[in-house]
């Protein structure tokens, strides 16, 4: 896996931006380090690599996903998430096991909510029956992480948006304090509210919501 990713991981160092690097360090927090490459260019050494070199097939993705998740700068875990997010159809149905594990390795928002919405929320489209069982333990297992994951992975199922299991979560989690909990509710909420605002006008009346989760759910109600 190291010689496949070899040049694409030289390409992206060659453009390393220390303004920027420094830029993006500060505005996480100082928790990584960066490269500096912005998200366009990115992307655009990521899709003529995969034009020269192919797109890995899904069984080397755990291998690939971990390999860059190792590496020190954080530009290479959104390397991760854009190639999972290339491949996301042909995820297998064991592989919910390994996604997880990156989830809770290194997190925070950036590549946990694209690994919710992007990579998780097309996971459950393929294997539905895995839903309920794999989100109700994310929300028991006490992280904070997992637990934003199962509130955010229907951002993007709009009339397919499972209502029923989006207000138990919600519920359960409305209490918390952590920002990225209410942050998550909000975001839930006012996505669907793009498609269905009567619904989400219905639970925000009808629950009891934090200040900042009120705020972001009742924007377009």
């Amino acid at each position: 896996m190291e010689n496949y990713l070899s040049p694409l991981l030289t390409r992206l160092k060659s453009l390393r931006n220390e303004k920027r690097a420094a830029s993006s360090k500060k505005y996480m927090k100082d928790q990584y380090e960066f490269l500096g490459v912005d998200t366009k260019t990115r992307r655009e050494v990521l899709n003529l690599f995969l034009k020269e070199y192919g797109i890995p097939p899904a069984h080397r993705m755990k291998e690939l996903s971990f390999y860059l998740w190792n590496l020190p700068e954080r530009d290479f875990q959104h390397v991760a998430v854009d190639l999972l997010n290339i491949v996301k159809k042909k995820l297998r149905e064991e592989d919910i096991n390994w996604l997880e594990q990156l989830m809770i390795q290194k997190s925070w928002w950036d590549t946990v909510d694209g690994l919710a919405s992007w990579i998780a929320g097309t996971y459950f489209t393929l294997y539905p029956h895995k839903t309920s069982v794999i989100t109700e333990g994310w929300m028991n297992s006490g992280n904070m992480w997992l637990q934003r994951t199962a509130v955010i992975f229907q951002l993007k199922y709009k009339m397919k948006t499972d209502t029923k299991l989006l207000s138990d979560y919600i519920i359960r989690l409305s209490d918390r304090k952590e920002f990225f909990i209410r942050k998550a509710i909000g975001w839930a909420l006012r996505e669907y509210s793009k498609t269905n605002k009567q619904w989400v006008r219905n639970f925000i009346q009808n629950h009891k919501l934090s200040s900042l989760s009120y705020k972001e759910a009742s924007k377009y109600v």
